[in-house]
């Protein structure tokens, strides 16, 4: 499964890790920090073993959303790779529909503009350009360095 796209992607202000597959076109999200959000724990101990408590309560119910979760590789805070579970747009809808959240209407919505994003980015790559460079300027970068970055972007992908 080849993944060559990783990215944070952020919900009102929150971290999510993701990943893309080129081979499956899907963007696989970290459960953990959904749930971290969801369930406003901004410890990720004590939303993994929120996480980790009710994958056993859906095992119990005969839920097969929990098999769709794999464990891929993300980074952690600490910088190192770290094997955690993620799942696919399609899964995550299940699993939020078993947290009792009032963030999870939004949660829901940001998920669909983030697919959408990516569709149109498909047919019109110069979308992701002006993308990130809002998301940089949004970040507080200057001008300098969003072109400094958009240049190293450029040359990196016409080597390849």
């Amino acid at each position: 499964m080849k993944k060559n796209k990783k990215q944070i992607a952020i919900f009102e202000g929150r971290n999510v890790r993701r990943i893309w597959d080129d081979k499956k076109e899907l963007w696989y999200f970290s459960v953990i920090d959904i749930v971290a959000i969801l369930t406003d724990q901004a410890d990720f101990q004590l939303a993994r073993n929120y996480w980790k408590v009710l994958k056993n309560r859906l095992k119990k119910e005969g839920s097969q959303t929990v098999t769709k979760c794999n464990r891929l590789k993300l980074a952690a805070e600490d910088g190192k790779m770290r094997e955690t579970d993620v799942a696919d747009t399609e899964t995550l809808f299940r699993l939020i529909q078993s947290i009792p959240s009032p963030k999870a209407e939004p949660f829901k919505l940001w998920l669909a503009k983030v697919g959408y994003e990516r569709v149109q980015e498909m047919s019109d790559p110069e979308k992701a350009l002006n993308r990130s460079r809002e998301y940089w300027q949004k970040m507080g970068r200057d001008q300098k360095w969003i072109q400094q970055r958009m240049m190293g972007i450029f040359k990196q992908t016409s080597l390849v």
